[in-house]
């Protein structure tokens, strides 16, 4: 397993809540979790950014990327909006989570709930090489189901 080390703000909002940590020992990501005063409440269709008290130094060469919780989606339709939403290596404000209520019902976020995972990943960095066509393949420009369901 490779680790690597971020340096983390804890913000005076988020005094007493713990640092990110892994659910599991074969866990990929952290649990991310809300620092609010109070409870917000998110209405179906609703969405808001909900701040988790931290500020983070990444690795160079690296984000960190923000994705949804798979129970909060599949039983409450609570989603990460930009997901997956992404912290570059040189923003250094506060990480806040797009949330956004999918659901029916309304869904209410709560101090120290856990929100979203976060990633740390590698970024590979793009460098264009302009051509006059590109390569066949069996696929070709087929798109959107073009493949079957």
């Amino acid at each position: 397993m490779i680790e690597a080390m971020v340096e983390v703000v804890r913000l005076p909002h988020a005094e007493g809540l713990a640092l990110p940590t892994y659910a599991s020992a074969g866990a990929a990501a952290l649990d991310l979790l809300a620092a609010v005063a109070d409870p917000v409440v998110l209405p179906p269709g609703g969405r808001t950014a909900i701040p988790t008290g931290l500020m983070v130094a990444l690795p160079e060469g690296h984000e960190l990327q923000i994705r949804p919780r798979s129970g909060l989606a599949l039983n409450h339709g609570l989603l990460v909006a930009n997901s997956p939403g992404t912290i570059d290596e040189d923003y250094r404000g506060e990480i806040k989570v797009i949330l956004m209520n999918g659901g029916s019902e309304p869904v209410v976020v709560t101090r120290g709930m856990r929100i979203a995972q976060a990633v740390l990943a590698p970024v590979t960095r793009i460098v264009w090489r302009e051509v006059a066509a590109l390569d066949e393949t069996a696929r070709g420009a087929g798109g959107f189901g073009s493949t079957g369901l």
